[in-house]
């Protein structure tokens, strides 16, 4: 593979490997009201957010960071307008102070901040909009978490994205090129230096909310239902422990995958675990959280950042394969092996939205991993016409993106209804 050709894969990494501050999407709602708090002259006095299902699906129950244990649409638009910093985008709410609490409160109860449903249209779509006495503002955010496609100032579009449905950078590559063999030619092949700085990150970032999981604080301390004397147990204990973080309100940032914390945690925690537990190399664990990270950015691009098809599943399919990859010294029919005896087995997980539960997800998403990790050590694969499975893991990959876009839009549509009668 040449420089020309890596590059691409580095482009898809750096875009969707960042630091993100709590569930990304009340941050979106955030990111959009602190945007918008700069084409407003003055504070706001009515702020609303209007959001398509899936962004009402995952940000009505989640926690709202740096705000106290706050929860909810209205306290992420809130904070947005009143305390955010747009300049760190997934980090918007980095810096909000007492007093911004305060005036934050002061907005809720005081009921200026309303949420209205956007039907139809885009699956990820937040419209947030100020307005005072001098006038109002409105940014529109699209298909990924803070993908900008119109500003409106008092009425009038003050500016618009040539193409709204283009990547956010100009860098960013066409997802539809990845293929497992491909991935497995760049994990092999590229210069670690070129990509150090981001998977040194995510090691870091992501153990340490981990770490903080483990303390048993958050949710209902799943981590103590594992016996992390049992290495499968302790990697489950780790990841599982750092979404319930991460999910009850844990402030410390997360690199995320796939516009997902979750997904970011599932495909990474568990190799690491793995490898610090059977002294793996430094550049071999490097090579293999590429290889996680990019087969579940792979998986996802037929799916799309938000559907009722839980992202888990997708992560830990990942994880899974990347530690097949350590065990097997690399071997690839082995890791397609493990990718597709996954599949076979966990793709019904429903996506509910974003909360503490979301740890015991990524616990089943990995029983199941591990589970086709194994059957392909011992060299067993389910074949073609099992199920969903087809003749290559290519095809299984675009049969399950299929089954998660098509064939659970109506799916999705329940799951939200359920989820609205309960609020």
């Amino acid at each position: 593979m040449n420089q020309e050709e890596q590059n691409r894969y580095i482009a898809v990494l750096r875009r969707e490997l960042v630091p993100a501050m709590g569930c990304t999407e009340p941050i979106a709602i955030a990111y959009a009201a602190a945007l918008c708090r700069k084409y407003l002259k003055g504070p706001p006095k009515k702020i609303h957010a209007a959001c398509s299902a899936n962004i009402i699906k995952n940000a009505h129950s989640a926690f709202v960071p740096h705000t106290g244990g706050r929860k909810g649409m209205e306290a992420a638009a809130a904070a947005g307008a009143l305390a955010g910093d747009p300049d760190k985008k997934l980090e918007v709410l980095a810096g909000i102070t007492p007093e911004d609490l305060r005036r934050i409160d002061e907005a809720c109860q005081s009921h200026i901040c309303t949420v209205s449903r956007i039907e139809g249209g885009a699956l990820l779509h937040v419209a947030v909009t100020l307005e005072n006495e001098s006038g109002s503002a409105c940014v529109e955010i699209r298909d990924s978490h803070t993908n900008v496609i119109k500003i409106s100032q008092n009425g009038q579009t003050v500016w618009e994205k040539e193409d709204s449905s283009a990547p956010e950078s100009e860098t960013a590559a066409d997802d539809s090129f990845l293929t497992v063999d491909g991935i497995l030619d760049f994990c092999e092949t590229v210069r670690l230096e070129q990509v150090e700085d981001l998977i040194e990150q995510q090691i870091r970032c992501n153990m340490a909310i981990a770490e903080e999981g483990l303390s048993g604080k958050y949710g209902v301390a799943i981590a103590s239902c594992f016996d992390q004397s049992n290495l499968y147990q302790k990697m489950k204990a780790f990841a599982a422990a750092a979404s319930e973080a991460r999910m009850s309100g844990c402030e410390l940032p997360v690199v995320i995958n796939s516009g997902s914390g979750n997904q970011g945690i599932a495909v990474s925690v568990p190799v690491i675990v793995y490898a610090r537990e059977t002294g793996v190399p430094r550049e071999r664990l490097y090579r293999a959280l590429l290889l996680s990270n990019l087969l579940a950015i792979h998986q996802k691009s037929g799916i799309g950042k938000l559907s009722a098809f839980c992202g888990a599943v997708c992560a830990t399919c990942a994880s899974g394969a990347a530690i097949c990859y350590l065990q097997t010294n690399g071997n690839r029919e082995a890791v397609r092996r493990s990718i597709t005896n996954t599949l076979a087995n966990t793709s019904g997980i429903l996506c509910d939205g974003a909360k503490p539960s979301c740890a015991a997800k990524i616990s089943s998403g990995l029983d199941g991993a591990l589970l086709g990790c194994a059957l392909s050590l011992h060299q067993r694969q389910y074949c073609e016409q099992d199920g969903i499975v087809k003749n290559s893991v290519e095809e299984t990959i675009d049969a399950v993106g299929r089954i998660a876009r098509e064939g659970m839009e109506e799916t999705d549509k329940v799951v939200f209804d359920v989820m609205l009668e309960q609020a």
